[in-house]
């Protein structure tokens, strides 16, 4: 009887301490909609006046790369607008001019230009049409990557240190032990050994690596004003072809005698059939990363802002309707956004598994290979 009622005693306090949990979760996930409702007429303020709301123009200006951290914007008393930015520094060169590197505030928002650049539609242009530009500016999604990855290192090399002074050897893990330890070991039993037996171990740093990296960045991404990073397809190449390129040094003869040589099957059936088809699969391998990763952080971010965005179009429509509507728009987007925490695991997850199939895929050949 003392036991069963100290259960129900535990299980009365873990319900009240999830229902706490959940609803601190829910006021957080407002609290983020309510700052992204704010910063949206940033971009709506600047349509000149008479201009309809352009949603698409609004949309992926916010989920793009930009030379400034755009928080939000407000009105002052003399009608001028007050845009809440951090700007960050612009560098460029060009043969005739040099490097030259300046604040990305001296654009005022593309309004002006400076040093003889413009920034139009978040990309710099010179002023002379003739005139080559490279623009190797630190941009949010850089800045933010770098952010992200520097954190990830400070946290992973300070539980290194505790495991190195025994804490969580001979000890309860403490700390950032507690949540890093069971994910490391998850991807290391359901992840690398399922798919590459006896050589997980000579992978698990980079799937670690992999795993870490896009979680942090889809983490980040998720916080108001910040850079969509995982959304961006230049960072997803990146980690397709590094991806790729381990594959490739992970295969051995049996793998490339199945493309070139596909056995048991007719020479013409192999040359103009399987051949091809062998080939394209191993490159729509690496494709397939990065398009899914692009694809699926872009669309989470693309469904908040559209929920978002119906309150302006309605509130132009109706200031009854806009308002009318506010509620419910907030709530989805709300509903949406917890989804997309899930969602920044799950693609973490997904990019790590599929990397470590294709790898286990490559150099998996006789029962030999097995043992």
């Amino acid at each position: 009887m003392g036991i069963r009622r100290s259960g129900t005693i535990f299980a009365q306090i873990f319900r009240e301490h999830m229902n706490r949990r959940s609803l601190q979760s829910l006021l957080v996930a407002v609290f983020t909609l309510f700052l992204g409702v704010i910063s949206m007429p940033a971009t709506a303020n600047e349509e000149p006046a008479g201009e309809k709301l352009d949603p698409a123009k609004v949309i992926m200006e916010h989920i793009q790369d930009s030379h400034e951290f755009h928080f939000f914007t407000t009105k002052k008393s003399d009608g001028t607008e007050f845009h809440a930015t951090l700007p960050l520094p612009v560098i460029v060169y060009s043969k005739k001019r040099g490097l030259s590197v300046f604040s990305s505030s001296n654009f005022h928002h593309g309004h002006e230009a400076d040093n003889g650049y413009v920034l139009e539609h978040d990309k710099i242009h010179s002023l002379d049409p003739n005139e080559v530009v490279v623009d190797l500016s630190l941009t949010k999604n850089v800045v933010q990557m770098l952010i992200a990855l520097t954190l990830l290192v400070v946290i992973m090399i300070g539980v290194a240190n505790q495991y190195k002074k025994g804490q969580g050897v001979s000890s309860a893990p403490k700390g950032w032990q507690n949540a890093i330890e069971p994910v490391i070991t998850f991807v290391r039993d359901e992840v690398a050994k399922p798919n590459l037996a006896g050589k997980y171990m000579k992978y698990l740093p980079y799937l670690l690596t992999v795993f870490f990296f896009i979680l942090i960045n889809n983490l980040f991404g998720l916080i108001p004003g910040s850079a969509n990073v995982t959304g961006n397809i230049a960072f997803t190449v990146v980690l397709g072809v590094i991806s790729f390129f381990v594959i490739l040094f992970s295969t051995n003869k049996h793998f490339w005698g199945h493309i070139f040589w596909y056995p048991g099957v007719p020479t013409i059936v192999r040359l103009f059939i399987m051949l091809p088809v062998e080939l394209l699969g191993v490159f729509t391998k690496p494709f397939a990363l990065i398009v899914r990763l692009f694809a699926n952080m872009v669309a989470g971010h693309i469904i908040i802002l559209s929920f978002i965005t119906l309150i302006f179009i309605f509130g132009s429509m109706s200031a009854v309707a806009g308002w009318g509507f506010s509620p419910l728009s907030v709530l989805f987007a709300v509903f949406i956004y917890l989804i997309e925490i899930l969602v920044a695991f799950i693609q973490a997850f997904i990019f790590t598994n599929l990397t470590a199939v294709f790898i286990g895929q490559a150099f998996e050949g006789g029962h030999d290979d097995h043992h």
